[in-house]
């Protein structure tokens, strides 16, 4: 095939419809799904500061203090830099090694982070397709396990898992503030884990 017989192209980008790709959707669709998408972040650093809580109140024989002080450094590094999953990993470990820790349900609330990270990669890393009739759309999204994604997704939906992902959010302080100890970076009630000096 000769230069004469190609057919190029490009886009006319003065004739894409405002928003491309994002204009099929509502203003209330983004705006629900950016605040679902904020709340896990949220649920991300509530994990970081419970790793800390139940780290830092954790008792050690005098022995263990030193090896202890040595890997809570590179510990709380990672609370800062871990994703979702690897946080709610963290975060059943240290409650379980708490001898205070008064969390009954701690791998069931693991399991449900887990869950809830599964369905926030999707929300962050999906490429939205164009909404159905009653403004819903499956997002292109395929997991590590070639596994696609196929539940369709609306305001409604986000709605619910914003409210589930604030549930979550809710246990993992109160994993920490059931022990009468204080939430890091928080003013409620409880002693604090640190004086502030």
């Amino acid at each position: 095939m000769s230069d004469d017989e190609i057919k190029r192209s490009v886009i006319d980008r003065d004739r894409l419809p405002e928003m491309f790709p994002t204009h099929g959707h509502s203003p209330q669709f983004w705006e629900q799904l950016g605040r679902t998408i904020a709340t896990f972040g949220f649920l991300e650093e509530v994990l970081g500061k419970a790793i800390f809580a139940f780290t830092a109140t954790r008792e050690y024989a005098p022995e263990e203090i030193d090896a202890a002080f040595q890997a809570w450094l590179p510990q709380l590094d990672r609370a800062l830099t871990d994703q979702l999953w690897h946080l709610s990993e963290t975060f059943g470990k240290v409650v379980r090694e708490n001898q205070s820790a008064t969390t009954q349900n701690v791998s069931e609330l693991v399991d449900d982070i887990k869950k809830a990270a599964a369905i926030r990669n999707v929300l962050c890393h999906g490429s939205w397709r164009l909404p159905n009739k009653i403004g819903a759309s499956i997002p292109f999204f395929i997991n590590r396990k070639k596994e696609k994604f196929d539940t369709e997704i609306d305001v409604e939906y986000l709605n619910q898992l914003h409210a589930h992902v604030l549930c979550l959010i809710c246990s993992v302080i109160n994993s920490v503030t059931h022990m009468g100890w204080q939430f890091p970076g928080g003013a409620g009630p409880g002693r604090p884990i640190m004086d502030g000096r």
